[in-house]
């Protein structure tokens, strides 16, 4: 961008029209990082539990800060989901079923949408990260060192079976799209797995801290 704002034009319509797209760019910047100082905020308010919850689910690819936060706040307690499965309907990633008469008689159709759009919304975006062999930044790999490493082989685990997954459902002929949401669902199982340890985890010690108060 500092290479970008010495650009000059001769033309004055041109130059006015960089410029206009210069600020747009400003604007949108600030826009952005009050909204993460917000959110910065309101994470550093939340519940233990839930800033365990929200920096533990980062251990896996493709999720940061802003889409960690959004599956914690939607879905809340994670625990009242028995298995993963339920959780995946809840969220309407499910895939529909049609009966046409006798029991083996069922058809599998598109997910059924039912439950929560905002966490499909996130879950799908972060679902193309597995696309091809994750690749982490410095940024993603500060962040596992702070966790513990049960949490970190689950994402580990998630990584390697969900970049085989993509790379297999493309090869039997299935558009990138539908493959990301197959991708999407078997993510949100482990999104599951990391925030149900997080929580037992915490309800175990905190009789413990009642205790030592």
């Amino acid at each position: 961008m500092a290479w970008v704002r010495t650009q000059r034009f001769d033309h004055t319509a041109k130059q006015i029209t960089f410029d206009d797209y210069l600020g747009e760019i400003d604007h949108v910047t600030e826009r952005i990082r009050r909204l993460e100082a917000a959110i910065d905020e309101a994470v550093s308010a939340a519940h233990p539990t839930t800033q365990a919850v929200i920096e533990s689910l980062q251990a896996l690819h493709g999720i940061a800060k802003l889409t960690a936060t959004t599956l914690a706040v939607e879905v809340g307690n994670f625990s009242r989901f028995r298995q993963a499965k339920q959780l995946m309907g809840w969220c309407g990633t499910t895939p529909s079923e049609h009966s046409t008469g006798g029991p083996k008689r069922h058809r599998r159709g598109a997910i059924t949408k039912a439950g929560n759009a905002r966490v499909r919304r996130v879950l799908f975006e972060a679902a193309w990260a597995y696309r091809r062999r994750a690749t982490d930044g410095a940024a993603a790999r500060r962040r596992r060192r702070e966790l513990p490493a049960q949490i970190n082989d689950i994402a580990a685990k998630a990584q390697h079976r969900l970049c085989r997954r993509y790379a297999a459902l493309v090869a039997r002929g299935k558009l990138p799209a539908k493959a990301v949401t197959g991708v999407g669902r078997e993510l949100l199982g482990f999104v599951w797995a990391i925030a149900v340890r997080v929580e037992r985890d915490h309800e175990a010690t905190q009789p413990q801290r009642a205790l030592a108060a």
